[in-house]
């Protein structure tokens, strides 16, 4: 069985022409058509006279069917069995593989099937290892190396001046990717369009997908935009879940609080530092002997107290819940498991067990819609003792991690049903994270939103919660690789990504510290974490001089919260990712296809994150010929098309703001984003050299899915024009109230104008304002107007 799927706006088939070896299908769609050729088989996506993709061009095509075991006097080895180091895989189907090949005529740059820590372009492999897709618990990862890490969305971009097209590999079993390049034309692909377009030399990729088990089923999205491409992908798997505004703001971690004096302290540190932040985390030594939903009786004796401390200051805790149960007859989780006959099994039908952190553990079976409504019952206040609203959760090793397992993970022919592990190994951790949202919206009454952290990930994890890059370490190298791991999941849905700020092993110089906290602050996911046997690195503890550096650059993340938010909702619209390559919005500008040192937050924020050590300087590339990018530092006016070269000190974190572009700022900072739910709005204007800019306000109660279930949100478009800045409701039937009002507004390459009125329910006041003529920004104050409300400001 096989399945080709094509995702485009408007799919309508039907037959052009047919004949004994094969049949020419319309797509329906700008003159596109499907030509099915049966012997050899092959299948070439045209439009026009152009080949946008084909597939078993070059033969690849492999389908092992299962296979009935026949006692016979030879067998040939490893068809029945595999031996790894200890290990033996049992296949008590035989050796089941798929495979399948697509040609990619005129595509030079291909992007994706994370996680790798490895550029963003996928380098060919022809002579070397595939890129793997095979969730593991990996102990101090290799940099630039096609080695499997702990997610994998089997989902693949490629892109040229012309179209973005996507290749979705739905199959959850180990998957090889292997990658080569052809810019002579030597295939019969290549040959058949030089003699289409007389071209002598033409680029060409060529991928070829295996699997270990399982069907083809793959998903073909033909663009042509990369917004395109991500609303096909969205229609598929889902969009980025909408999280709470408060996930947003800065999370501080290690592996272990020690206690809750510890907890008590770090969190009065930062009110002492006057540093803002909404999480702190607790890792595995929290529970009782790794029991997780309980708390240590010692060191956590009164987890109630501890929360509502946090509480009173508005802020929040996240605890681990990992998905190995510690096999013990005197804990309730793993008796209602065993009783309820929830865990993994053997090959043999007993209950699956191996080593990890508590010792011994059962792994449960989230495969089962049974077994996730348990857990997520679990999450229950009258289920998870000590637990509150405030509480949210952490996924870990849920590749499965099984420190005495093949690779450290589960056995291939353990079972989940009739299914073995071999063929779902990659969506377990999926299920495992879709669980415990589940039961953290369920704990509410399905009111409020949850916040969940997961490890392993799949196509479509993105609908519940956010991914980080697992156990990085305190080097430059891998500050720099942060960047083009984050880039390539945001490509295949995962918006809320981030890496462990600082490393996740070794200690970090304290100039190291400082660069990966202006990194972090400008990823969508900004936690601080280390190791157990790191020394402690809270913000405070590098002398006064990096404390206020870092207190700098996590006040300029709070400050931009507000478009964090928007984004984050525009994601869970649209699909669109947030942090993206620059490629992205300036798609024919091939100077920007390689570029993963730099990215853009949504369309209208550049960030260079400095990730040299004793840098003096970065040079930026600022896309967009006849735009203009302004420093959102400086407000310094800069071309777009060029390379820019910026000094840099160690307070340095070089970002621009598109001119065009109206973002809204909270720029009075709090201690916690909630507290900073009323606070006043700034509005930053960037002119275009035509004077014209145009942004989004969105505001809703930042926790509940109100805004979703009754409408409770203001969504506002917000145009500079004419010399007016006009804010104009984008949903009439939304009906929320803010107290939020417009404190001040920026216009950056404006003109001084000889008075400024605003127009609201129909009368005319006058605005004060100053007008910088050296760098031409004009500043509004006070203009006084409700954020959610109708108006305009007239420049005159």
């Amino acid at each position: 069985e096989a399945g080709l799927n094509a995702v485009c706006p408007r799919w309508r088939l039907s037959v052009l022409s047919k004949d004994d070896n094969g049949v020419v299908l319309s797509l329906g769609v700008k003159n596109q058509r499907l030509i099915v050729s049966a012997r050899p088989f092959r299948l070439d996506i045209m439009q026009g006279p152009e080949v946008l993709l084909s597939l078993n061009s070059r033969g690849l095509l492999a389908f092992e069917h299962l296979r009935l075991h026949k006692d016979t006097d030879k067998e040939e080895v490893g068809l029945w069995e595999e031996t790894f180091k200890s290990h033996t895989d049992t296949k008590p189907n035989g050796p089941t593989s798929i495979s399948l090949d697509f040609s990619l005529p005129g595509v030079e740059h291909v992007y994706g099937i994370p996680e790798h820590a490895d550029d963003l372009k996928l380098k060919t492999t022809d002579g070397g290892d595939p890129y793997r897709l095979y969730n593991l618990d990996v102990f101090q990862y290799e940099l630039y190396n096609p080695m499997a890490l702990y997610g994998s969305i089997p989902v693949m971009l490629a892109h040229n001046t012309q179209r973005t097209m996507g290749i979705f590999w739905l199959n959850a079993a180990e998957t090889w990717v292997d990658i080569s390049s052809n810019t002579t034309g030597k295939t019969v692909f290549g040959k058949m369009l030089d003699f289409v377009q007389g071209s002598s030399e033409n680029p060409q990729t060529d991928v070829r997908w295996i699997s270990e088990s399982g069907i083809i089923d793959v998903f073909i999205m033909l663009g042509p935009k990369p917004s395109d491409v991500f609303s096909q992908y969205a229609s598929l798997t889902g969009t980025q879940s909408f999280p709470p505004l408060a996930s947003l703001g800065y999370h501080q971690c290690r592996w272990n609080y020690n206690d809750q004096e510890d907890v008590k302290s770090v969190d009065q540190g930062f009110d002492q530092h006057d540093i803002p932040y909404d999480f702190i985390w607790l890792d595995i030594e929290h529970a009782d002997g790794k029991r997780y939903f309980t708390w240590d009786p010692h060191k956590f004796p009164q987890p109630k107290e501890m929360l509502q401390g946090l509480m009173d200051k508005k802020r929040k805790m996240v605890a681990i819940v990992d998905p190995h149960i510690r096999v013990d007859s005197g804990y309730k989780i793993h008796n209602e498991i065993t009783s309820k006959d929830f865990y993994v099994k053997n090959k043999d039908g007993r209950n699956y067990e191996g080593w990890c952190w508590p010792g011994n553990s059962g792994y449960p079976d989230f495969t089962k819609p049974e077994m996730r409504a348990w857990w997520a019952s679990m999450f229950a206040y009258d289920q998870y003792e000590g637990s509150m609203e405030n509480l949210f959760t952490w996924n870990d090793m849920n590749e499965p991690s099984v420190f005495n397992g093949p690779e450290v993970t589960m056995h291939k022919d353990a079972l989940h049903g009739k299914w073995e592990h071999r063929d779902i190994h990659n969506i377990y951790g999926l299920y495992v994270q879709m669980a415990t949202a589940e039961g953290q919206t369920r704990r509410s009454g399905g009111v409020e939103r949850p916040f969940v952290l997961t490890r392993a990930f799949f196509a479509g994890s993105q609908r519940y919660g956010a991914v980080w890059t697992g156990d990085n370490a305190a080097e430059w190298d891998h500050l720099k690789i942060s960047i083009p791991m984050c880039l390539s999941l945001g490509l295949v849905g995962v918006s809320f990504c981030g890496a462990d700020v600082g490393g996740f092993f070794k200690n970090p110089s304290t100039e190291l510290l400082v660069r990966w906290y202006q990194t972090g602050a400008y990823q969508p996911f900004f936690r601080a974490h280390a190791h157990l046997d790191t020394t402690r690195r809270e913000p405070w503890l590098f002398g006064p001089e990096n404390t206020a550096l870092i207190r700098e650059v996590i006040r300029q993340r709070y400050a931009l919260l507000p478009y964090w938010y928007q984004l984050l909702y525009q994601a869970h619209k649209t699909g669109m990712p947030v942090m993206r390559p620059l490629w992205v919005d300036y798609p024919k500008d091939t100077a920007t296809f390689t570029i993963d040192d730099e990215f853009l937050i949504g369309r209208d924020l550049l960030v260079h994150p400095v990730t040299e050590e004793g840098s003096r300087g970065v040079t930026a590339y600022l896309p967009g010929a006849g735009e203009v990018w302004y420093d959102v530092h400086t407000f310094q006016k800069h071309n777009g098309a060029q390379n820019l070269y910026i000094p840099v000190t160690l307070s340095s974190i070089p970002v621009f703001q598109r001119g065009g572009s109206i973002i809204p700022r909270k720029d009075r900072v709090r201690r916690s984003s909630t507290c900073m739910e009323n606070d006043p709005y700034t509005l930053y204007v960037a002119l275009s050299p035509k004077k014209f800019a145009e942004g989004e306000l969105y505001i809703d109660d930042g926790h509940s899915f109100n805004y979703d279930t009754k409408k409770e949100f203001i969504h506002r478009s917000l145009t500079f024009a004419n010399n007016a800045l006009t804010s104009n409701n984008l949903c009439p039937n939304c009906n929320f109230l803010t107290s939020s009002w417009i404190e001040k507004v920026l216009i950056l390459g404006a003109s001084k104008p000889s008075k400024v009125l605003l127009k609201m329910d129909g009368k005319e006041t006058p605005v004060d304002f100053e007008f910088d003529t050296s760098m031409s920004v004009l500043t509004l104050r006070k203009p006084g107007m409700n954020a959610g409300a109708d108006w305009t400001l007239l420049l005159q």
